[in-house]
């Protein structure tokens, strides 16, 4: 039977795809928290603890456009006694975020920054500078997976498909997903950057021959 007699066909298949990377940057949410009964009090001692944290991180070498104020709260505090709400005073709280590629650093400023000053670190998170780059090499994964899943299906169905896609679709984008694999560096407070994978998937079109 020649190809003109045979009947045309769509398949549609989906392709996933995973690219994974090392980090190269680093994010770390640090803070001082005081408490006074006096307001004005509570917020001159925070001021005067955060910008010794900043100057001992600054001293690390993190340049200090890297560190950002990311919260700054005041919040009364009561206690509760028998059913009456006792006013116990002031709680400021203020929060950076210090940005730094040199990853291997990160113990190292969390722990300065606790030497100096700080007293809550609620955040750390790590991610790659270039995120578009890995999720086009997942993309391009994704593809070729497609491919060889119209073939394999092809093959098993005994005909032929035609190699050029009618139709392609982006799938979902996912951000960068911390993996469970990691290494430690060296500090004091150990820290474990892991790997960073980014999935990608297309749902891709062929016509087939049977």
């Amino acid at each position: 039977m020649n190809h003109q007699s045979m009947q045309k066909r769509v398949m549609t298949v989906t392709g996933e795809g995973i690219a994974s990377a090392q980090p190269n940057v680093a994010s770390i949410q640090i803070g001082v928290v005081t408490e006074s009964m006096n307001l004005t009090q509570a917020q001159q001692e925070n001021a005067r603890m955060m910008e010794r944290v900043i100057a001992s991180i600054v001293n690390l070498g993190v340049p200090r456009a890297s560190i950002q104020t990311s919260e700054y709260t005041i919040l009364p505090q009561y206690d509760y006694d028998s059913g009456t709400q006792v006013f116990r005073g002031y709680e400021v709280t203020n929060m950076i975020t210090v940005t730094n590629e040199n990853i291997a650093q990160t113990g190292e400023i969390i722990d300065t920054a606790v030497q100096n000053g700080a007293n809550r670190v609620s955040t750390i998170q790590f991610s790659v500078k270039n995120p578009e780059a890995l999720y086009q090499q997942a993309l391009s994964v994704a593809l070729r997976d497609a491919y060889l899943k119209a073939n394999t299906l092809a093959g098993t169905m005994r005909a032929r498909l035609d190699p050029a896609p009618i139709k392609v679709m982006e799938g979902g984008k996912d951000g960068a997903i911390p993996l469970a694999k990691a290494s430690t560096f060296a500090a004091s407070t150990p820290i474990e950057p892991g790997q960073l994978e980014i999935e990608a998937a297309v749902e891709v079109q062929f016509l087939f021959f049977a």
